[in-house]
């Protein structure tokens, strides 16, 4: 009931506004008559009294519009049209047959007009959101003919607001939010309401806001609409959203105004102020002794109330571990401290630990309380005891022994026992998949390791194998160790020559030249490193050809004595040489360097080194030589083909016996060419074969020297091309055929 009674007030006070508007402007728009505010010409005033028929008395007269602007309320709902204002003309004394003509905007369908009062009305209810004003036009014309008396005149036509139009928040719904723990006063968000009224006509869309909701956390400025924080201490643990309900009335809030409102969605942000806390204060572990490194012995976890990085935490470890034996991360997922062997645990030394985790907040800010962004829990941890296998005293071991070492030596032992406090016995054995020559041998019982062959360095300089250990009580725990046996070097091989030497000596070479630089390599490996010693062999002491040079870097020079070496004297030469390594004992070998004669250039490059090539022109090249050749062996094959030919006796190619020639009777079906045939061949020619190529054997010479003239042609042209050859490399050469 009373919300209706507010209504009924709030319609009773609208209708006596419209009332008043309407009155008030019906006032304003009144025609006074005798009053003009136009200078414009009009039509005529008056006629003359007295005057004839068809005489006029021609006067300028005034244009009496009497109007500034008009106005009419929107949204006016009556039954009758509204009248909007009245138009007056100086030409309308009450004897004038005149009418009043309205156009432009709106004319004849929202707008009329009375032509004979000159009332305007509107037709339509009227919206000023729609439309705020209309322009027109007012004539004023003759009645009778429609002939205009006056020129037209615009006007206004302005539609008045009324308070029909509540505000609106056109953004919202709206979000906001702010960090918890916010000081009074702290602005949250901002929103807007706009009003479809006139703002400058009346309040229609003067807003004031207000909040209906979300009271006593937030408050909102009524001019502003800025929404402030208003309680202190709002904690986002406690509570994370609130919706606000803001109200926006126009007219100035007061009662009547029309109103709207929107919700604000307002969310806290967290800030770290909650510190991390261990959900218990003790957590105990069991974990075998046996477990590796890096696996996981436990989880702890510390839960904080706040979220995102302001929950993360690390772990560490404060107290109870001296000896390193664990760590502790954090699981980026869960955000739980995992304890981690970083040792391995061994039930016999230590059987517990106690430690204090220590779980910090990785943001410390200053917390409104003021108390730490940490807290501490205790762990304890039992080890379990389980079967281990046997353990070797060392990871590797290295051995040595020397490669003339007696079979059964002992290179060395190894040793492993059982970590558990029973203490089973240990087997020893050699993995034969790392000794396949069965090379080592080891006590089952004592771990010694013994030598089963005979060992040489230069072959293999370490071995590497596997020794496992084994319980005897249980045969499963096995525990393997790697031992490196390291072959020592002995003095047991000769130094030799490091190449097989091809040395020349030219036969042009002064006394003191190289003929070679020899050097020596030895397959031992002395610690002081290889030193060689170079001389002769005593019978050669005195050797008159050649002598050696020590070069002070291993290595010697073999210098030539004279000058006077000749291949055809003797083209090899054979020189023994001793050469002695600096070991313990020292060890010799003696090698022999083999020196060739050869003929060499003036530079000093190398010819042939063949006995029989010195009878050869100097300078001559192998080119040359089979050229020279296959000259001979041409001229050989033309003298032996001409002697052929010589002593073969030709034969008549035609047959003058008559009865060969009936007896030789050749059958062929080709045609004949008739006459032409006769003029194919010389028959004369065919009857006479010795005379083909136009040669005929001479009567006055022998048949045997028939030949000469051409074999001595040929071995003239052959001797010159020999000549020249020779010639061209400057070489002597004798010829005669």
């Amino acid at each position: 009931m009373p919300v209706r009674s507010k209504e009924m007030l709030m319609d009773l006070w609208m209708s006596l506004l419209l009332v008043w508007i309407t009155c008030v402007s019906s006032a304003s728009m009144t025609p006074i008559i005798g009053q003009s505010r136009s200078t414009q010409t009009g039509g005529p005033a008056a006629v003359a009294s007295g005057l004839g028929e068809g005489q006029r008395l021609l006067s300028r007269a005034k244009r009496g519009w009497v109007w500034n602007q008009m106005f009419v309320l929107e949204e006016f709902s009556g039954r009758d049209p509204i009248l909007v204002g009245r138009l007056h003309t100086d030409l309308d004394v009450g004897n004038k047959n005149i009418k009043y003509v309205l156009s432009g905007e709106g004319a004849g369908t929202i707008f009329a007009i009375n032509e004979l009062t000159g009332d305007i009305h509107a037709m339509k209810r009227l919206d000023r959101e729609e439309k705020a004003e209309y322009t027109l036009k007012a004539q004023v014309v003759d009645a009778d003919n429609n002939e205009p008396l006056e020129p037209p005149s615009e006007f206004i036509i302005k539609v008045q607001d009324i308070n029909d139009n509540p505000p609106q928040f056109i953004e919202g719904p709206y979000h906001a939010s702010v960090p918890e723990m916010s000081a009074v006063g702290t602005p949250v968000t901002r929103v807007t309401a706009t009003d479809a009224d006139d703002p400058v006509y009346g309040n229609s869309a003067k807003l004031v806001y207000s909040i209906l909701d979300g009271q006593p956390y937030f408050s909102v400025d009524p001019n502003t609409a800025t929404i402030k924080i208003a309680l202190h201490g709002m904690d986002r643990e406690m509570r994370e959203e609130y919706l606000v309900v803001i109200q926006a009335k126009d007219m100035g809030g007061h009662m009547g105004g029309l109103s709207g409102t929107t919700t604000v969605t307002v969310t806290l942000t967290d800030i770290n102020d909650n510190p991390p806390k261990f959900s218990k204060s003790l957590y105990e572990f069991v974990i075998p002794e046996d477990r590796t490194v890096g696996e996981v012995g436990g989880r702890v976890k510390a839960n904080d109330r706040d979220i995102g990085e302001n929950a993360k935490s690390t772990y560490n470890i404060i107290e109870g571990d001296d000896q390193g034996s664990f760590e502790i991360i954090t699981d980026t997922q869960t955000q739980e401290g995992i304890l981690r062997l970083k040792k391995p645990l061994d039930y016999e030394n230590k059987r517990t630990f106690t430690l204090k985790v220590e779980a910090t907040n990785i943001r410390a800010e200053p917390s409104p309380s003021g108390g730490p962004f940490k807290d501490t829990a205790t762990v304890k941890i039992t080890v379990e005891d389980t079967d281990e296998p046997p353990v070797f005293s060392k990871p590797m071991y290295l051995l040595e022994v020397k490669e003339n070492a007696p079979i059964n030596t002992v290179i060395g032992t190894v040793t492993a026992r059982d970590p558990d406090a029973s203490g089973s016995l240990v087997r020893y054995f050699i993995d034969r998949h790392t000794d396949l020559e069965r090379q080592f041998n080891i006590n089952v019982d004592d771990g010694k390791i013994t030598l089963a062959k005979a060992l040489d360095r230069e072959t293999d300089t370490w071995h590497n194998i596997t020794v496992t250990a084994t319980e005897v009580r249980n045969h499963s725990q096995i525990s393997r160790a790697n031992v490196a046996i390291r072959v020592m070097d002995i003095n047991d091989n000769a130094p030799e020559f490091a190449d097989e030497y091809d040395a020349v000596l030219c036969e042009n070479g002064k006394p003191g030249q190289v003929v070679q630089i020899v050097s020596a390599v030895d397959k031992d490996d002395p610690i002081q490193g290889h030193y060689f010693d170079y001389r002769l062999v005593p019978e050669m002491l005195n050797n008159p050809n050649f002598t050696i040079k020590n070069n002070q870097d291993n290595t010697i020079s073999i210098l030539a004595k004279h000058d006077t070496f000749r291949r055809q004297k003797q083209k090899l030469y054979y020189l023994p040489i001793i050469v002695t390594d600096n070991g313990n004992p020292p060890m010799s070998s003696t090698n022999t360097l083999t020196i060739r004669v050869c003929g060499c250039s003036k530079e000093g490059i190398v010819g042939s080194c063949n006995a029989e090539a010195s009878v050869l022109p100097i300078g001559l090249s192998m080119g040359a030589l089979i050229a020279i050749l296959a000259c001979i062996i041409l001229l050989l094959v033309i003298v032996v083909l001409f002697v052929t030919l010589r002593r073969h006796k030709n034969e008549p190619l035609i047959i003058k016996d008559d009865e060969d020639v009936r007896e030789n009777i050749i059958r062929y079906d080709d045609e004949g060419g008739g006459e032409e045939d006769t003029e194919a061949f010389d028959i004369a020619t065919l009857q006479n074969p010795d005379g083909i190529n136009g040669y005929l054997p001479r009567k006055d010479i022998k048949p045997d020297l028939q030949f000469m003239p051409r074999i001595f042609f040929l071995s003239t042209y052959l001797n010159k091309c020999l000549k020249k050859l020779l010639k061209t490399r400057r070489a002597t050469f004798l010829y005669t055929f």
